[in-house]
């Protein structure tokens, strides 16, 4: 058979018949998903307004509207078959038991602030399950909780508490538009994690759907899936649908300051004094350092050779619960190298602050922070834990690592304090006394395509690498939610425990065992699965047999329709 000649036409019918392949399996699998509830008399998905095939004209906004990280925003991109967008916890429920049934990959997502997109994206047909309608915030003052569900954000939650009280807030994160599902389920740290700790440390119930469709709160769940949603990821063990929070007391004043200091200002001496400082320091006290790689311009007298210059910046960002005074008082005292001025302070009211951290200027109403939209560049992030000072001679080789790089930064944040004082197993969320300080390496970009990915991913994993003496090890330690697959994936097989256990030691350290036997106990199927979820222990010829079953199911469909493709084209 001669063909060669028409082989780009061929090339062009494939890619042609292989998207109608995939509209025509989205809209059957959006027909089941249809038909599924009233075989179980399960409360109708109301699929005209919530149910989301490839088909439908709404379809791409729907996906594209929490995806945070624009890298996952191409045409090779995997695509859901179909998103679900709930807006009751009835419905939560049909869409687990009908995805179970149909034996579609479920994924969970509630801000879409997952780095690595494994809240959206899977390379097995899968549905999203998109939790923004889920947003409805109950603050009750008079004991001083509240009940927030997955899909609200933290700007959301901030402003509900601020309606309620001027002297409560929230201990978490500083991006007001992160979900509350996934954030209070990896740990959930923010610029009060020193005097209140985690956002995990302040959950005090929770309402999840299991992998039966069943709706349990703390009371019918138990303790041990309690522990495990308080920081082992919430996504591994079923649905989370809200959480109830403690608040905690804010000061009517609060104080913020910004000073920047470059390395002909001292920032190489600066920065290794508030290396031994910085986890020790009055409670009421958390600094964030920026360092990033800049250019400079020289004095205008220079030559022009020397106009400018390549150095590094490090950004001292401080967050104190109480006055300038006070706080002024522990800078002298502790931390005068710094160099604090009483003009550097801003005197403010929390929710100010909140709007502070999120480089809103001081005219910006707080209206803002229930806005669920924000600009977005490509991205990657990566996590480590210093836990010994680095020496002045390590700092200055990483000082010129990071020119040479030339794009990726760094952020510190402090420790100490109340993470010290809780028990690293008394969350998942192992990362606890011992640590200086957290680093998060960052590198952002605007340019599309391929090759630019590889370019900015390999100068952020150089980085990485570079700093692997002066950091956390056996295992190197990493932060949940900063989720970086570099680190390990699960190809969810037979070697599912064994691979999970290579990510999972890392994130969890000693708590990824307990948090292995309490998914073996809820979910040992392993149904809420992904690149990264917590593994049962290893699982029968039985489950296997289960799961092939389930997979071969879903491909049926697809292997129909290219055998008549190639019948067609031959």
């Amino acid at each position: 058979m001669e063909i060669s000649g028409s082989f780009p036409a061929l090339l062009l019918l494939l890619l042609g018949f292989q998207i109608l392949s995939s509209d025509a399996t989205s809209d059957s699998i959006y027909d089941k998903f249809v038909q599924c509830p009233s075989n179980h008399s399960s409360p109708s998905l109301q699929a005209s307004s919530i149910v989301y095939a490839q088909t439908n004209s709404s379809f791409t906004t729907v996906l594209q509207s929490y995806i945070r990280n624009p890298r996952f925003i191409t045409y090779s991109t995997p695509k859901p078959l179909i998103i679900v967008t709930p807006t009751d916890e009835s419905q939560v429920s049909a869409a687990v038991i009908c995805s179970r049934d149909i034996g579609i990959q479920v994924r969970i997502r509630s801000g879409g602030h997952d780095y690595d997109g494994l809240s959206y994206i899977s390379d097995v047909p899968f549905f999203i399950l998109d939790m923004f309608n889920l947003r409805s915030i109950n603050v009750n003052i008079n004991d001083e909780t509240a009940w927030v569900q997955s899909g609200a954000t933290l700007g959301e939650l901030y402003y509900r508490i601020w309606e309620k009280s001027r002297v409560h807030g929230f201990p978490a994160g500083i991006c007001p538009t992160v979900g509350v599902g996934g954030h209070l389920s990896g740990g959930g740290y923010g610029n009060m994690l020193r005097k209140y700790g985690l956002s995990v440390d302040h959950i005090v119930d929770a309402k999840i759907v299991n992998v039966n469709g069943t709706i349990l709160d703390r009371n019918s769940m138990g303790e041990d899936l309690f522990w495990a949603i308080r920081g082992g990821g919430g996504a591994s063990f079923g649905v989370i649908l809200s959480y109830k929070v403690k608040l905690v007391g804010v000061p009517e004043i609060v104080t913020v300051f910004r000073v920047e200091k470059t390395l002909a200002e001292n920032a190489t001496d600066i920065l290794y004094q508030w290396q031994h400082i910085t986890d020790k320091i009055d409670d009421d006290l958390f600094m964030r350092l920026l360092v990033q790689p800049i250019t400079v311009k020289s004095d205008k007298g220079a030559t022009k050779a020397k106009k400018s210059q390549k150095t590094v910046r490090i950004t001292f960002i401080g967050m104190f619960l109480g006055d300038s005074t006070r706080l002024m008082s522990v800078m002298n005292k502790d931390f005068p190298e710094l160099g604090l001025k009483k003009e550097d302070c801003k005197e403010m009211n929390w929710i100010e602050s909140v709007l502070f951290w999120a480089n809103f200027d001081n005219r910006t109403s707080v209206d803002v922070l229930l806005n669920r939209t924000s600009p977005s560049n490509f991205l990657k992030r990566k996590s480590d834990y210093v836990q010994k000072p680095i020496s002045k001679t390590d700092l200055e080789g990483l000082w010129k690592k990071l020119i040479e790089l030339g794009k990726p930064g760094m952020v510190f944040n402090s420790y100490g304090g109340r993470m010290n004082e809780i028990p690293a197993s008394e969350t998942p969320f192992p990362h606890r006394a011992g640590n200086i300080f957290k680093i998060q390496y960052s590198v952002n970009w605007h340019e599309e395509g391929a090759e630019a990915d590889k370019k900015y991913l390999n100068l952020i994993r150089e980085l990485y690498s570079y700093m692997t003496p002066f950091v956390s090890n056996s295992p190197r330690a990493s932060y949940l939610n900063y989720r970086d697959i570099d680190i390990g994936i699960n190809h969810n097989g037979k070697d599912s425990y064994q691979e999970g256990k290579v990510y999972g030691d890392k994130y969890f350290l000693n708590n990824f065992e307990r948090l292995v036997k309490v998914k073996t106990a809820v979910d040992p199927q392993d149904f809420f699965r992904y690149e990264q979820s917590i593994p049962p222990l290893p699982y029968s010829g039985e489950i296997d047999r289960q799961r092939a079953s389930s997979a071969r199911s879903l491909l049926d469909y697809r292997n129909s329709i290219w055998f008549l493709i190639i019948q067609v084209v031959l």
